[in-house]
């Protein structure tokens, strides 16, 4: 009985300090203010989802930028990451088309 008193005892004032209000947002950034977290979600390019860890389904391709006079490779790529959910509906290749397409008109409006 004692001890069973101690452990509820403990998690009642466990309880106590985690229900305060907390407005603090702790990132991990080393001296110089750069972002050193260990995993950064992803979003999904097409539908604006965050990609979580589990998500087995989602894929990332880096596709490579062309110079549109010589069509050689600029040693530069953009990357487009999909989710699982947009591959499990097959909507994957359809989407993966409209972002190349869309990132191909926004780099030869730029060009220009």
């Amino acid at each position: 009985l004692k001890s069973f008193t101690s452990i509820s005892s403990s998690r009642l004032a466990l309880r106590k300090a985690s229900n305060g209000p907390t407005n603090i947002y702790t990132t991990m950034q080393n001296e110089n203010g750069e972002n050193v977290d260990l995993y950064i979600p992803r979003k999904c390019s097409w539908t604006n989802r965050l990609i979580r860890a589990k998500d087995h389904g989602s894929v990332q391709i880096n596709v490579a930028n062309v110079d549109p006079v010589t069509g050689l490779y600029t040693g530069e790529s953009t990357a487009f990451a999909l989710a699982g959910y947009i591959r499990d509906k097959s909507e994957g290749d359809m989407a993966f088309t409209a972002l190349v397409e869309a990132n191909d008109k926004k780099m030869l409006a730029s060009q220009e």
